[in-house]
This record gives C-alpha cells, structure tokens and sequence, in this order.
C-alpha cells in the first residue's frame, strides 16, 4: 500500500510538494478543475469540504488536458520525489451532454475517449469520476469533530432544489442557457447512461492502460436536487463493475461515503472489493452517522475502526494510494496543512501496525 494527497489545481506547486514529501507521502492524485469556492477561501485551506451556497462554480473550458500539460505537471511532481497516480474527476464542460443524455453526448464520449489516451500516454494510471448529475450536495459545515474542529455533515435535510439548466455536478458549463431545470428522471435513465459511458470508454481505457475509478455518491442518498444517484448502497458497486467486465472498469472507493450507507458495512465492503482486486485508490476518511445525520470526523475518532480496514486490504494484497482525500480543520495557522499531517501521520502508524 502507498499513501499520497489530494491537490486541487491551484495546490500544484512547490509548497504542496514540499509538504506532501515531508508528511511521507509518496504519490499525488490531481484535480485539475477548481471550484470557485475555494478561490474565495484562504488559499490554504483550499482543499476543505465547503458548504453548499459556497460550492457552485464555473466548469472549466471543456477542451483536453494535453499530453504537454499532463507530462509537465508530472516532472514537477516527479521532481520532489513523489509520482503522479491519478486524476480525478473530469472537467464538466467536458462531459455534461453524456451525464444528461444531450445531442452533445456522442462528440463529448469522442474527447473523453481522447484524454483517456492521452492520460495513458502520460503514464498516469488511474482516472478517477463521478457519474452524477447533482455531485456534492445537501451537505452543512459546523463545528463536527473533536474539539470543535469545523467539518461537514448532513443534518436531516436532502436539498431537493431542481438542477437549472446549463448546470450539472455543481458547475456552470454554459451561464448562457435558457431558463429551466433538468428534467428528473429515473435511476434506470441513469444506469443506461452510465452503460453507454462505460461501454464506450473502459475499452479505451484498457487499451490505453488507466484503470477508470468510480466515486460512489456523496452523500449516497437515493435521490439528491430532484435527481436519482448510482452508487448510494455498496451492493450498487457490483452492479457498476458487471456492467463492463475489465481490468480497467474499477473503483474509487470512498470509505467515509461508504459508511455513510444504510446497507450492509463498510468492512464487508472492503472485503468484497478489494478481494476482487477492484479499487484503484481509496479516500481514507472517517465519519459519524449514516445519511441523512452524519459528521465527517478526524481519522482515528469515527464509526469506522481504520486499521481493521488496512488488515482487510493487506490480506487481500492491495496495492493501491490511500489519501485522506480532506479532513477536519484544526484550530491554528495552516490548518490544512495541519490537519493532513495528522491524517497521515495516523495513516503511516497504521500500515506499521498491520505490517
């Protein structure tokens, strides 16, 4: 097992790098869109989970990250000693009409194909998404974990605000478009959406040897801003991964949206697919609670027992990243930065534990 940091856009310079060497960690997984909340928050702090009136922004140009762009940023990560594992999630702009089924979908599975090839050329493994048309959503900040540390949760409440056209994972593609909203559909119009995706692209994928990681919902509801979700029971994992029989066809597999479940268990989830050597990377976060009353909380103080997890993952020889994807902020200067080197000074401590 490896461990690594999520960093957004804006975070890919020398002090990340610097950081991310320092705390041991040896990989990077990338976000290459930004939302707008971040730039309104300290720069520091940038990765946090924001709240919701704060976390619709501006999907980016929809054109391709170039073999140019993506083999740059890998020497640099390259250069603090550290390697570039994955990207995750793709820019909006670029996709939208395959997530809404739009007279775009066929151009757009064209480009997404292409930056599949083209992120296999770069030698970057994994690609990480998320089919969802709402994203992120219904989710509060407080005051959630260990002394007072500001976190985010769910208090009861789904935010069941339609989705305005021009809009989807929380970003706007086109601030242009016509007054109206998505239209709701079914959780079957959704799957038949995700198998043409997936029927175009893991072959791609396989060919071109990056291994697709799909990110269960977040927070894993059965319905979120008048739209149905895929993956809100662990079982629905099963179900994504029969759907393309490849070693490419994989899984992003977020322990803290996975407890938040209502079926079955984190760890029979771990269990069952990590056995079937199926998760490419995973978000290693603890929380309190099952939707819709949960608090994201620090690593060693939620409802799920970390270490049993990475003695289920080494029997079942996992070779994958954990990153602790985000974290409570704690109460100093430099709070992410505080706040990670605690996640991954717990992470570390584990894996010589298990060892």
């Amino acid at each position: 097992m490896k461990l690594g940091f999520g960093l957004y856009k804006h975070m890919l310079n020398d002090t990340h790098y610097r950081f991310a060497r320092q705390c041991g960690a040896t990989h990077i997984i990338i976000h290459l869109v930004d939302y707008f909340g971040h730039e309104k928050n300290n720069k520091e702090n940038a990765n946090q989970p924001i709240g919701e009136k704060e976390g619709w922004g501006k999907a980016g140009d929809g054109k391709l990250w170039s073999l140019e762009y993506l083999l740059k940023i890998k020497r640099e990560i390259n250069s603090y000693g550290l390697e570039l594992e994955g990207i995750e999630n793709f820019d909006p702009a670029m996709w939208y009409d395959v997530l809404l089924d739009g007279p775009k979908k066929e151009a757009q599975i064209e480009l997404i194909k292409e930056q599949i090839r083209i992120v296999g050329q770069a030698g970057i493994p994994v690609f990480g998404y998320n089919f969802s048309l709402a994203g992120v959503s219904s989710r509060t900040v407080g005051a959630y974990a260990r002394g007072g540390a500001i976190s985010v949760g769910m208090e009861g409440k789904v935010d069941e605000t339609p989705i305005p056209k021009g809009m989807v994972w929380n970003m706007v593609y086109d601030e242009n478009a016509i007054e109206g909203i998505v239209p709701k559909i079914t959780h079957e119009e959704l799957w038949s959406r995700l198998q043409y995706f997936l029927k175009n692209i893991i072959p791609v994928a396989e060919e071109a040897g990056v291994k697709m990681a799909a990110h269960p919902d977040d927070p894993p509801m059965p319905y979120v801003r008048n739209t149905p979700r895929l993956v809100y029971q662990p079982q629905l994992y099963q179900k994504l991964i029969d759907m393309e029989s490849s070693k490419s066809n994989q899984l992003e597999f977020c322990l803290g949206s996975i407890a938040e479940m209502t079926d079955g268990d984190v760890y029979e989830a771990t269990e069952k697919y990590s056995s079937q050597n199926k998760i490419a990377y995973i978000h290693f976060r603890n929380v309190v609670g099952k939707v819709p009353n949960y608090k994201e909380v620090f690593v060693d103080e939620g409802d799920i027992d970390m270490v049993q997890i990475i003695r289920i993952l080494k029997k079942n020889n996992f070779k994958g990243v954990l990153i602790p994807d985000h974290t409570p902020q704690m109460s100093c200067d430099g709070s992410w930065y505080a706040g990670m080197a605690y996640a991954m000074g717990y992470m570390k401590a584990a894996l010589v534990i298990v060892n």
